[in-house]
């Protein structure tokens, strides 16, 4: 007697995958009901529009000089004036801009490296010995002195920040994925892709990185967040960029030496800095919170 139906290797990848769609769907359907993450998102909307409209918003272009050194906030000049009379608050808005730029160029190309590297390590135990070690080099670094590294070898300025991030970020994506790679490989969606014959590249693409997006996607708002700071940071010691041009690093280092006569000189590009490292943390958080923690 013949009986028809589905192969048990073909029902095995169904359900997995079935199965896998309605947890991630039941994790995006939460997104809407979070708080956190709408004011996380509401923060970051509004500074990287202000950033990318700053040539509309700014009431001066950011490297004009006028005669009024050091003004306290006016309204011709919402947040004051620097040492050569520039207005401020046109400077904080260029400063967001050139933060944006960095962040939303550097952050996914370390994020796709990293992700290739560690899907690749899967292919053979050798391999993945070879990447984790060289993942070790690269997380014994901190944030600064690969700065300093990119550095000395490129030169500073705007691309050595980029540079720095996407380094910084490769080898936190690549040991997220492969993680999953480990994770995922014994399971039954994995053997039965493997038992109809599905070649090791389609199984890693195809199966394993759609079911370890989640963590994925969480690391991207916090590496968002971490970018902001490794900006600033470069910036400020005269790694990063460099005054005329404005980034919110230097204009907090530019204002040390002039707290006394204008608090506003700091306190602008410190909040930039500080509202936009929050939004993508709430972000972040609540990314965590619906995706991660079923």
């Amino acid at each position: 007697m013949t009986t028809t139906g589905t192969p048990p290797t073909a029902t095995a990848t169904a359900t997995a995958t079935a199965s896998t769609s309605a947890v991630r769907g039941g994790g995006w359907s939460r997104l809407l009901r979070r708080p956190v993450l709408s004011l996380g998102l509401g923060l970051v909307v509004v500074l990287v529009l202000a950033g990318v409209l700053a040539p509309l918003l700014a009431p001066a272009a950011p490297a004009q000089q006028g005669p009024l050194a050091l003004a306290h906030p006016s309204a011709a000049h919402p947040l004051g004036t620097d040492e050569y009379g520039r207005d401020l608050f046109s400077r904080v808005l260029y400063g967001l801009r050139q933060d944006v730029f960095a962040t939303v160029v550097a952050v996914p190309i370390g994020a796709l490296a990293g992700i290739l590297i560690g899907l690749a390590s899967g292919l053979a135990r050798w391999l993945d010995t070879a990447v984790q070690r060289l993942f070790d080099v690269m997380l014994s670094f901190t944030a600064l002195i690969a700065g300093v590294t990119v550095a000395m070898i490129i030169g500073s300025g705007g691309t050595a920040v980029m540079v720095t991030i996407a380094l910084v970020n490769v080898p936190l994506f690549g040991r997220l994925i492969r993680s999953s790679v480990v994770g995922e490989r014994q399971r039954d969606y994995v053997v039965a892709a493997t038992a109809i014959g599905s070649g090791r590249v389609r199984i890693l693409v195809r199966h394993i990185l759609p079911n370890g997006l989640d963590p994925l996607i969480v690391q991207f708002a916090l590496s968002m967040s971490t970018a902001v700071f490794i900006e600033g940071g470069m910036s400020y010691v005269g790694l990063g960029i460099r005054p005329p041009a404005p980034s919110l690093g230097s204009l907090l280092q530019g204002s040390m030496n002039f707290l006394a006569q204008n608090p506003w000189y700091a306190i602008g590009p410190m909040a930039a800095v500080t509202l936009l490292v929050l939004g993508f943390q709430l972000v972040a958080d609540g990314l965590s919170a619906s995706l991660l923690r079923r």
